[in-house]
């Protein structure tokens, strides 16, 4: 038997993307973002209010990368996510990561998280039911040994969830089906 629970934001498991513009002086903003989604193969969502630093970035500048946050950087991802860059300017050199200018848009992509994905802002959506900021994906990379048949290995990329219900990171590592297949048995 099912019993009632607090309704929270999100529904699990949410993603744990981080994602970096360019401040207006030419430092590096990164922010922790849980709602964000691909409303198509190649268009972005990302359910962001205007008043974050982040999403004034994305508009002054015209895009944006946004990165899968893996277990090895929870520590990196988690303090993106608690600290503003309104008020804590150096908050990326805190975390000792490095980056390099995405050749795509005018953004940064942070070298040690595993995959990128550039993002040229398209619009941005407010009200009731808007999505937030819109962008248009150019380009996605990945490491290197996390490829294989050129596809990302999701057991070996450790990305990371947020659960919503308890504020914890979950390791996302185990196979447990295969997608437009296993339905297939009932049918």
């Amino acid at each position: 038997m099912k019993k009632q629970i607090k309704t929270t934001e999100a529904i699990f498991p949410m993603p744990v993307l981080l994602i970096s513009t360019f401040n207006e002086d030419g430092s590096v903003d990164v922010m922790n973002a849980a709602w964000g989604t691909m409303v198509d193969r190649d268009v972005i969502a990302l359910n962001l209010t205007e008043t974050h630093n982040t999403v004034k970035n994305i508009k002054t500048r015209g895009g944006f990368v946004v990165h899968i946050a893996d277990a090895a950087h929870v520590v990196e991802a988690d303090y993106f996510g608690m600290v503003s860059g309104g008020n804590t300017p150096d908050k990326f050199q805190k975390t000792g990561m490095t980056f390099v200018p995405s050749a795509l848009v005018d953004a940064p992509i942070i070298n040690e998280l595993p995959i990128a994905i550039e993002c040229k802002f398209m619009e941005y959506q407010s009200g009731a039911t808007g999505l937030g900021v819109i962008g248009k994906v150019l380009r996605t990379s990945a490491e290197e040994d996390l490829i294989s048949g050129g596809k990302v290995q999701i057991e070996a990329l450790g990305a990371i969830a947020f659960d919503p219900y308890s504020h914890g990171y979950y390791k996302v590592t185990e196979r447990v089906g295969e997608a437009f297949r296993d339905g297939a048995k009932l049918k």
